[in-house]
């Protein structure tokens, strides 16, 4: 469906492509990953048509519907109200002005055939693209995304970016559009509204192409990974979870054969050192220079962004209790509350993770914490010793543009802490050497992320209240994060809307809503097993009522029945209930047969893990071979050949392993069902 070949396309004297090519086939959801500023969005550009490759071709069929989703939009321009706004998605606002034309043109010319056909062809393409129910689909999913019924005839001027946002999102959804493309969808929506997102992709049948940091999103809805990197577009089967375990195992491969190489070229070179004057050695030491030229060396994987691991320092001794929220209530206006008598206590060692919709007061809940704003009434009370280290939101776009990292950390260090201390900071959080000089006006958004952590961990908190930490971080840089605050021995409050980071910070979770704000002691996944439980709980009363009155139905049925069989039992005398040693057998022998039944499919994982395990293990031994030869070289020894089969081994190996893997991964899953039949 989209078919790049051989393309190239520099972008102020960078390839973003050099020389690329992959092909996207139809219906596929492929999540696109790599560092930030390697040309991701670059790559939905030239799809577009908006951006012409420099060399290669990109081909893609005509008359599909494309839709996509900008990280960056401009609404201002925009007057009419939200709601019909989304309503009118792709050629619904061509069609229906079209028919406000014919039907005037009807109305003095009432028996013309043409526009009476015209008319009813118009009504039947409106109703199958959904016309007529368009305004309840929008309303459902600006509902979705977090808008308030009562604001849905706002103009879509009156909001701010991040709510003109979603608004596009909802209409581009809507739209159904033949391939959809979507740059950082999730980049300004909360936690639920993430995951409305995440169950409406779910049900989309046309090509996806997802550009997204965010893992959950990634692992939940693509089945390709496609990696832009280093001018390369690289391609995985697999969600990201998937291509990680793959693009290490290719770079395993990788590194194992250029050491080989580096063997090779070494027992080589000593070769030709040793014998180089030797004249009854000289026509080898010829043969064995040519071999070293001919040597290639194994190209290893562009590396991603931000190597190594974020090392925060040991925090501080404080008391048990570290803060006391206590029948907290704010109001920004005087008469409009945020929230009200909030009360809950953080621990030593707690780490929170705040969730909710935007709006509900996180932000500022997370602002009086940390003691930046008062609230209007109640207090939040400090423990013994207890030091804040605290990250606004929007504090990296704040760092002086013209200062130097190194000053920014200096400044906000003890005046007694020594040049080498400062050093060790900035590189902990990965500005080593000549980059702890780099100015802040030059330092990407990942880069302001880590400087700001520098600058707060330069003087150790114990308690560290963190505000969407992972904005503009790419996905190795939040890992690098999530491993260091989840060691991390202090206490821990922050808001995200990055669910995978939550899930793999949060030890307990505080939710704010309209009517309420509750403190779940337990993870992410604990917190929405409880919200499960509610919801069932807190049923309509018409269901729990039509239940009642089936439940009821049900039991007279089984009461009618069990006095029928005690009749029958009566008067034949034969046993009306299977006794329970017999139903234990049956049970039995009924999951004996299901087992039965899942014991081909076992054996045909099996065999193929097998089989893959082999296919490596020879190729192993006949390379080992390989080199042997190569290194006791005559002059009859074809090299050319050696070397092309070298080659096509550690193609069979690289292939046998992503099979492994993507087998591996299938017996996991299918144990699992097959163990449930014990």
């Amino acid at each position: 469906m989209i078919d790049f070949q051989n393309v190239t396309k520099l972008l102020g004297g960078k390839a973003i492509l050099d020389n690329a090519s992959f092909r996207i086939n139809r219906g596929e959801r492929v999540g696109m990953v790599g560092p930030n500023g390697t040309g991701k969005t670059t790559v939905f550009s030239m799809i577009l048509g908006e951006l012409p490759p420099d060399k290669g071709e990109i081909l893609i069929p005509e008359r599909l519907r494309i839709g996509i989703l900008r990280q960056q939009i401009d609404l201002s321009d925009k007057t009419e109200d939200v709601l019909s706004y989304v309503a009118a998605t792709g050629e619904l606002p061509r069609i229906q002005a079209r028919l406000a034309e014919v039907e005037r043109a009807l109305e003095t010319d009432p028996a013309n055939r043409q526009l009476l056909d015209e008319f009813g062809h118009l009504q039947t393409t409106y109703e199958h693209l959904g016309g007529y129910d368009s305004g309840h689909r929008a309303e459902a999913a600006l509902a979705g995304l977090g808008f308030d019924e009562e604001v849905f005839h706002n103009p879509l001027n009156s909001f701010s970016g991040g709510w003109q946002m979603r608004a596009s999102m909802a209409r581009v959804l809507l739209s159904e559009p033949d391939i959809l493309l979507l740059d950082e969808p999730s980049n300004y929506l909360d936690i639920p509204a993430v995951e409305w997102l995440q169950r409406r992709l779910r049900g989309y049948t046309g090509t996806l192409l997802l550009i997204s940091h965010d893992r959950f999103l990634l692992n939940s809805l693509t089945d390709v990974t496609l990696e832009i990197n280093g001018g390369k577009a690289t391609r995985y089967s697999g969600n990201y979870s998937k291509y990680v375990v793959e693009r290490e195992t290719r770079s395993a491969l990788a590194e194992a054969a250029r050491k080989n190489t580096e063997k090779r070229r070494d027992k080589l070179k000593e070769n030709i050192e040793r014998f180089r004057y030797k004249a009854s050695k000289a026509a080898q030491v010829q043969m064995w220079i040519k071999m070293l030229d001919k040597i290639e060396t194994e190209e290893l994987p562009e590396q991603l962004h931000f190597q190594g691991r974020i090392r925060i320092p040991e925090p501080p001794r404080c008391g048990a209790e570290v803060c006391a929220v206590e029948n907290v209530s704010h109001s920004y206006d005087g008469s409009k509350f945020v929230f009200r008598d909030v009360s809950f206590t953080v621990n030593n060692g707690d780490k929170l993770g705040i969730v909710g919709y935007n709006g509900m007061g996180k932000t500022t809940l997370l602002r009086i914490i940390a003691g930046t704003l008062a609230p209007t009434s109640g207090r939040a009370r400090l423990g013994h010793n207890v030091v804040i280290g605290y990250q606004a939101q929007e504090f990296a776009e704040l760092l002086p543009a013209e200062e130097a990292a190194y000053d920014v950390v200096k400044h906000a260090a003890p005046g007694d802490t020594p040049p080498s201390r400062i050093r060790e900071i900035l590189g902990a959080f990965g500005f080593s050497g000549d980059d702890a000089m780099k100015q802040c006006k030059v330092l990407s958004g990942g880069e302001k992320i880590r400087l700001c952590f520098a600058r707060i961990f330069v003087n150790p908190p114990n308690l560290l209240i963190l505000d969407e930490p992972t904005t503009h971080l790419d996905i190795a840089a939040r890992e690098a994060l999530q491993d260091a605050l989840m060691n991390y021995k202090g206490t821990l409050c922050f808001v995200s809307h990055d669910l995978e980071f939550i899930r793999g910070t949060a030890t307990t979770i505080l939710e704010m809503r309209h009517d309420r704000v509750k403190r779940f002691f337990g993870n992410f996944d604990y917190y929405k097993e409880k919200l499960a439980e509610e919801e069932a709980a807190n049923a309509p009363a018409a269901n729990n009522q039509q239940n009642k009155s089936s439940a009821g139905t049900q039991q007279k049925t089984a009461s009618s029945a069990g006095a029928s069989t005690s009749n029958l039992s009566a008067n034949s005398g034969s046993a009306a209930q299977p006794q329970p040693q017999t139903a234990g057998k049956d049970r039995r022998r009924e999951k004996a047969a299901k087992r039965n039944a899942l014991l081909p499919e076992k054996r045909r994982i099996e065999r193929g893990l097998a089989k893959c395990e082999k296919i490596i293990e020879d190729a192993e031994n006949e390379k080992a071979e390989i080199d042997r030869q190569l290194m006791e070289a005559t002059p009859q020894t074809d090299f050319a050949a050696l070397q092309k089969r070298r080659k096509a081994l550690d193609y069979d190996i690289a292939e046998a392993t992503v099979e492994w893997e993507r087998l591996a991964s299938e017996h996991e899953d299918f144990m699992k069902k097959y163990n449930e039949e014990d």
